[in-house]
């Protein structure tokens, strides 16, 4: 099912692999790329939140802008992430105690030590999904939904989320789990995780999948953060569509309907940008001629805390 996909060198020395599975398409939905069965359902986990934003907005959602894109987003909870939450739940009457999210600190390392700092804990808003909850929550409000349980599965809210992502992807959905943030989490295959993404980027102007696409690509600080290889990724590519997601999950889209979506089977996010950016090397991009992309085109493996090998793909 999975391929090496990833080489992890420290020196002249081959420590680790990481296996994969990665799809690559052209405008048109042809294979640049194919890597493993992509065809297998798999959990998107977070790459799923762009898709389950653009149902929320079909279903009434009047965000736009950064708080749209902190509505896509597994933020890193600095102090731009957690107002954004703040001012989404307010839009809708409603304080930080309406979030069902598990609580959690900051993902992003400056935020992390700065809330430890402050003697401060895990709460649901410094969870990294909080923007997405806030969005569901303000869905519920707009429509007149019940928002104590708007995690349910059965919920009218995530029944249109589903249907949503079904449309997007063009298949239907394979599994319902439980996300790590408390949300219902639906499987689809990377083929069909490609195509949502594609379709999402190369929406014509004035519609609502277009609204999210540009929201992400113009805010791409509110969708990670500090740092992030999502928020750096989408930096130096003009009207991308890139989202990442736990257990080494990645879907990318760009603006002429060409996208990637990959995992990496062990879980590991060392390797995930490495295989991303050797994928968009397949689609054409351009990645040596920009400093960003080449970046992120290996990661470093350290030594007593300086580089002495990379992380490398194989293809």
């Amino acid at each position: 099912m999975h391929s090496v996909v990833a080489e992890v060198w420290r020196g002249d020395f081959l420590e680790s692999v990481h296996h994969g599975t990665v799809i690559a398409t052209g405008p048109d939905g042809s294979e640049a790329l194919r890597i493993g069965d992509v065809d297998a359902p798999m959990y998107p986990r977070s790459s799923n939140k762009p898709l389950q934003a653009l149902g929320m907005l079909r279903a009434g959602l009047g965000l736009d802008g950064e708080l749209l894109a902190l509505g896509c987003a597994s933020h890193s909870g600095e102090s731009i992430h957690l107002d954004g939450v703040r001012a989404i739940l307010g839009s809708a009457g409603l304080g930080t105690d309406a979030l069902r999210c598990t609580a959690a600190l900051p993902i992003g390392e400056g935020a992390l030590r700065a809330c430890l700092a402050g003697g401060g804990g895990p709460t649901p808003l410094t969870m990294n999904c909080s923007g997405k909850h806030a969005a569901m929550l303000a869905t519920c409000v707009v429509n007149g939904w019940d928002t104590a349980t708007y995690l349910d599965p059965e919920h009218p809210l995530q029944m249109v989320l589903r249907e949503t992502l079904e449309e997007l992807a063009g298949e239907r959905i394979a599994a319902t789990g439980i996300d790590g943030c408390g949300a219902p989490l639906f499987a689809i295959s990377l083929r069909g995780l490609a195509r949502a993404f594609g379709r999402l980027a190369s929406a014509p102007e004035g519609s609502l999948e277009h609204r999210v696409a540009r929201a992400m690509n113009t805010h791409p600080q509110y969708v990670g953060g500090t740092g992030r290889d999502v928020t750096r990724l989408m930096g130096a590519l003009p009207g991308a569509v890139a989202k990442d997601g736990a257990e080494g999950v990645y879907a990318l889209g760009l603006p002429d309907g060409s996208a990637v979506s990959l995992k990496i089977a062990d879980g590991s996010q060392r390797s995930r940008p490495v295989v991303m950016v050797a994928a968009l090397r397949r689609l054409g991009v351009d990645v040596d001629g920009d400093a960003t992309l080449s970046a992120l085109a290996t990661a470093p493996v350290l030594g007593h805390g300086e580089p002495v090998g990379a992380v490398r793909p194989t293809f």
